[in-house]
């Protein structure tokens, strides 16, 4: 062990018995105190009202704050609502009425890919019938 270390629990030893010796004073009786000590006790308690109070007002302000601002905010986007929705009625008056959905318009699209190519398949098979050699 260190010798620092050593010497501080050896201290610390020592001092036990007289923290153990102490008594609390009588819960009945109370010390007396001195005039200043009780002024600054009244002082410090007084100063604790008016900071309370001050911290009331605050909080009131903070408040009241708070809602003005959610009041402002909240009026702001009810305005951009009502005019997103304009330039939505807008939009969809001016836009064209489209006859096939972007579905429909792949499913013809596909359509149209296949009877092409069963065409070119028939066109390309020369038109006249020969028998197959794999089919014996």
């Amino acid at each position: 062990m260190r010798q620092g270390t050593l010497c501080l629990l050896f201290s610390l030893l020592l001092l036990t018995p007289r923290v153990q010796a102490e008594e609390a004073a009588p819960s009945g009786k109370t010390a007396p105190f001195s005039l200043s000590a009780g002024s600054q006790i009244s002082e410090l308690q007084q100063q604790l009202k008016e900071s309370e109070r001050q911290r009331d007002e605050l909080s009131k302000q903070l408040q009241t704050a708070s809602n003005e601002h959610e009041t402002a905010l909240l009026g702001r986007l009810r305005q951009e609502n009502q005019r997103l929705k304009l330039q939505l009625k807008e939009a969809r008056a001016t836009a064209t009425p489209r006859l096939l959905t972007d579905q429909q318009q792949w499913f013809v699209i596909g359509g149209g890919v296949t009877l092409l190519a069963a065409l070119c398949g028939i066109l390309a098979s020369g038109g006249h019938r020969k028998r197959r050699q794999w089919l014996n």
